[in-house]
């Protein structure tokens, strides 16, 4: 349960870095970091008896009986802790001089605003007058966000997995004055329990050793960060991929995943269960090209793999039935039981293999799957200029007044409740959602061990809705149309609850994922059939809608967190611009969406700011000797690791999302610009060949990068003509339509004469094409490979059946 490091340097031989040793356990533990906390608690505790967590606005200091640093810190992470009587200090050279100047160790904790485990350690320690005496007497206290400073965490958290196998938040780490690592763990209970040492208990024993054997430490400390250096400072020697090696990725990442398939409920792994898009991502990949391959049978078994997962986590508690979104895993294996909070970089991935799924089956279930996480974000995750939020707590007061916050008690339903809000309905309503008087977290052992949810309903749809509707005599429209209304009533009630925190910071990187899913939906959604019928809390909106506020929310950006001098972004932004520098993530799922945005139909200068960013990050994280990207600027001392990073998990690895953007570039332009794109794209894939060779199933968004990279040459899709159209809307809907994730759309309008320039200069095909094909009352498409183009259509239906054509008969 406890993650604590022995006071000694066994642990710390060489034998635990090795190269090789350190890789594997990295690969191991990495999905550690999936949990939202603790890897320890990913299971049901008591915690009903644990108090609030701070507020997260600072207010005057005369309301409170301890105010700290963190006071003028922006951060909602960091203000919670504004007034806990622990002496905090935020990450920077004022608390590392005071700890230099009183010669004591720091103690570092990092975590973030909807961290349930979080808000624990808060109230058991760090609001406990003891343990802040202890601290404050001892060591020199720091907090950081680690979606404020990923950098910082990332050393950290390396090191804890590293040593112990395992990691999460909150994390908890001692250091040398001079910041090097000397122990750590993740939670740490208050006091000693089951035979293992308490927080206090380890304070004390810390600061023992720090006075009575400082020099083994610190040159333990020392030594594990020069080891953890060199094991994760990877290069290629050859700029190339084996030829063999990118489909075989592929295909053993499918393998592992499927080894791993639960047939009943769906998902890879067992409980807890998380959604992992990129794993998603990449079997619908793997099933399109057995599908192209001629091999049927077995893309019809991985794309049933993933369809029945998208179904059960649909149907689940981990998906929010009355207000929208997902949850961010479950801790069961039906995705019953969820941990509550919601993150924003869930739901743009998740917006993302829906729609994909749409593409493949044309199936409305999964496109209003989309639209209601999408109506989610902007009902609730917006803010005034646009700008995406960051992620809403697990936790909340059970009623206005409450000294307590529980965890779900905003999303949970007692059976009386229902039937005093829905009244003749009611029944009908807990049928479906197998609501029950006594409560319903009892499908699994798994689910409420220690019955936290006695009496609590967490909704799940257990028996298909059209039996449902013929065991009520009704139509399934008319059924249907019954639980959106019941949906709605539950919303509004619940709508008067205590909501829980918000997290209304703007990260750059979180952001670039919702964009492309907002963008690409505004196109996707609109091949539904004409007539579909929604239901709260899906809104129904023209698509048109998602493509504004994926654009509202780049030029939000745009304006906050990038300088145009410089041509640099900041990562976040609360009240301001953040003191850190933007990261690798933050350019490359921001080129990504802009991407996107520009294929959609957006205007040529997302297309031109998506490739200044890509010089940008070129310039600050790109190893041109060994290849691949580093995850920061490498300029802050105080970071004492500089990473490659791989691992795609929770979220894509910057390193994955680089090469398939670089790749998507290389598709758009031609001369020596296409060819450097394609270069730094091998030489990275190059960089992490062990990997996609030994360990695919840990970057399965890498493999798709290395199998889209191995395809000779990409499918093309220009389109030519007036862009202020319904005819060129549909022509852009027709060309993103069925599912190729190879496929690039340009469009250009050749009487734009900014836009000729910029194709001129880049490509001067495309401009070619566009003076010999336009047509003023038309807009006309090319398929193209290689800009070899079959005969120009002009209308939507010809470009879907020329699209639906295979790869080699398109030309």
């Amino acid at each position: 349960m406890v993650k604590l490091f022995r006071l000694s340097s066994s642990l710390l031989g060489r034998h635990f870095f090795s190269k090789s040793l350190l890789s594997s356990s990295l690969i191991r533990t990495t999905e550690y970091l999936n949990y939202p906390c603790s890897s320890a608690f990913a299971g049901r505790f008591h915690t009903h008896k644990v108090l609030a967590m701070a507020e997260t606005t600072s207010s005057s200091s005369s309301s409170h009986s301890h105010t700290n640093r963190l006071s003028a810190e922006h951060s909602p992470y960091l203000l919670q802790h504004a007034h806990n009587p622990v002496n905090w200090y935020p990450w920077g050279e004022e608390a590392f001089a005071e700890a230099r100047r009183r010669d004591v160790p720091i103690f570092l904790s990092i975590g973030y605003s909807t961290c349930h485990w979080c808000h624990v350690m808060e109230v058991e320690s760090f609001e406990d007058e003891e343990v802040a005496r202890l601290l404050n007497d001892s060591f020199v206290s720091m907090k950081v966000d680690r979606e404020e400073r990923p950098d910082v965490d990332k050393v950290y958290m390396t090191f804890v997995q590293a040593l112990y196998g395992g990691g999460g938040w909150p994390l908890s780490v001692f250091l040398s004055p001079d910041l090097k690592p000397l122990m750590g763990g993740t939670y740490f209970p208050p006091e000693d329990k089951y035979g293992r040492p308490g927080f206090k208990t380890i304070l004390r024993k810390v600061k023992d050793a720090w006075f009575s054997n400082r020099d083994m430490l610190v040159k333990s400390g020392a030594f594990a960060i020069e080891q953890l250096s060199e094991a994760l400072s990877a290069s290629a020697s050859s700029k190339t991929l084996p030829d063999e090696l990118p489909q075989n990725a592929l295909r053993l990442c499918a393998e592992q995943l499927s080894q791993s398939y639960d047939s009943q409920y769906g998902g890879f792994g067992s409980a807890p269960k998380f959604p992992r898009p990129v794993e998603i991502q990449m079997m619908l990949y793997h099933s399109k090209k057995l599908d192209d391959a001629g091999n049927y049978s077995e893309s019809k078994k991985v794309l049933q793999m993933v369809l029945l997962t998208l179904q059960c986590m649909a149907r689940g508690g981990i998906h929010d039935h009355i207000g929208g979104g997902f949850h961010r895993y479950s801790v069961d294996e039906r995705w019953h039981v969820p941990h509550f909070e919601k993150m924003l970089y869930d739901q743009g991935q998740l917006v993302n293999v829906y729609l994909d799924a749409f593409s493949i089956t044309n199936d409305v279930f999964y496109s209003s799957l989309s639209r209601d996480i999408l109506d989610y974000l902007r009902r609730d995750m917006i803010g005034p200029e646009g700008e995406i939020f960051s992620a809403e707590d697990a936790d909340s007061a059970e009623h206005e007044g409450a000294k307590k916050k529980k965890e779900g008690a905003f999303y949970t339903w007692t059976s009386q409740e229902i039937d005093d809000s829905l009244g003749e309905h009611s029944t009908l309503f807990k049928d479906c959602y197998y609501v029950k008087p006594l409560g319903n977290c009892d499908l699994s052992r798994m689910s409420d061990p220690h019955d936290e949810f006695k009496g609590e309903n967490v909704l799940i749809e257990l028996t298909d809705t059209t039996a449902l509707a013929r065991k009520y005599g009704l139509p399934l429209e008319k059924y249907l149309d019954i639980l959106g209304e019941c949906r709605q009533k539950l919303f509004d009630v619940r709508s008067i609850r205590p909501r829980p925190h918000l997290d209304d910071k703007v990260i750059v990187s979180w952001n670039g994922l919702a964009i492309s899913s907002l963008a690409r939906a505004s196109k996707i959604l609109m091949g539904e059939a004409e007539g579909t019928k929604y239901n709260f809390p899906v809104v129904g909106c023209d698509p048109k809608e998602y493509m504004n506020a994926a654009e509202k929310a780049a030029s939000f950006i745009r304006r906050h967190l990038y300088n145009e001098q410089t041509r640099r972004l900041e990562h976040s932004f609360r009240n301001g611009p953040s003191k850190a520098p933007g990261f690798l993530d933050d350019y490359a799922f921001l080129i990504s969406g802009l991407l996107d945005l520009y294929e959609v139909g957006g205007g040529i200068h997302w297309l031109v700011w998506a490739t200044e960013l890509q010089d940008k990050q070129d310039e600050l994280f790109l190893d041109r000797e060994g290849g691949g990207y580093f995850n920061t600027p490498g300029e802050d001392p105080s970071v004492l690791l500089r990473v490659k990073e791989d691992h795609d998990g929770a979220e894509p690895s910057g390193n994955s999302v680089s090469a398939i953007n670089l790749i998507r570039l290389a598709s758009m332009m031609t001369g020596s610009k296409s060819e450097y794109y394609r270069q730094n794209a091998e030489h990275l894939l190059a960089v992490f060949e062990s990997r996609l060779k030994d360990m695919a199933m840990a970057v399965p968004l890498m493999c798709c990068a290395a199998a889209m990279i191995s395809v000779p040459s990409h499918k093309q899709i220009v389109l030519v003509g007036h862009k202020s159209s319904l005819e060129f809307d549909n022509m852009l809907a027709a060309a993103r339509a069925s599912y190729d994730p190879i496929r690039t759309v340009i469009h250009i309008d050749p009487t734009d004469d900014e836009e000729m320039e910029i194709w001129e200069g880049n490509n001067s095909n495309i401009a070619l094409m566009a003076r010999n094909n336009f047509a003023a009352d038309k807009v006309v498409a090319l398929v193209c490979q290689n800009f070899t183009c079959s005969p120009p259509v002009t209308d939507p239906r010809s470009l879907k059946a020329l699209l639906l054509k295979k790869h080699s008969s398109a030309v």
